[in-house]
């Protein structure tokens, strides 16, 4: 088992949450997911990392599997100037590979926005830390576990 699937698997079980991570070999793509789990697309909660210009710091906007982040109001949300992350710096200040990052288990604290059409399920699926493994959560938790805050930053 990887070291990031551990680390997620331990940060659900620390919440007190079930770590029912399900292996998938077609969750490359948010669509894929959906399709290989069962659930609508916007069940998919994908990981979108950013990186501020002048903090140069990561920056994880959750969003629906259907949408988009749109970059200047999320930069507006976070204050600075966002740009993309490459997967230098996803990895370092994630502890995860592009395509596998997780909402939770991170290795160091990361600023975070969440997309209010998650808000609207009962359960969304998200990555577990690889790009083949995902689990399901009641999104009104996300909040709390992340400390992402609820915002309108989509296309």
């Amino acid at each position: 088992m990887s070291k990031s699937l551990k680390r997620v698997r331990a940060a659900l079980e620390a919440a007190g949450l079930p770590n029912d991570v399900r292996e998938t070999d077609r969750a490359r793509t948010a669509q894929m997911a959906a399709e290989s789990i069962g659930c609508v697309l916007d069940q998919i909660a994908k990981s979108i990392i950013f990186q501020g210009d002048s903090s140069g710091e990561a920056i994880l906007f959750l969003t629906a599997g259907g949408n988009q982040v749109d970059t200047v109001k999320a930069s507006a949300l976070a204050g600075e100037r966002l740009g993309k992350a490459d997967a230098d710096l996803v990895r370092a200040q994630t502890g995860f590979a592009i395509g596998g990052v997780s909402p939770v288990g991170h290795i160091t604290p990361i600023r975070a926005f969440i997309d209010l059409r998650l808000l609207e399920f009962d359960i969304v699926w998200a990555a577990a830390g690889t790009p083949n493994h995902v689990f399901h959560i009641d999104p009104s938790l996300l909040p709390g576990l992340t400390g992402a805050k609820p915002a309108d930053f989509i296309v």
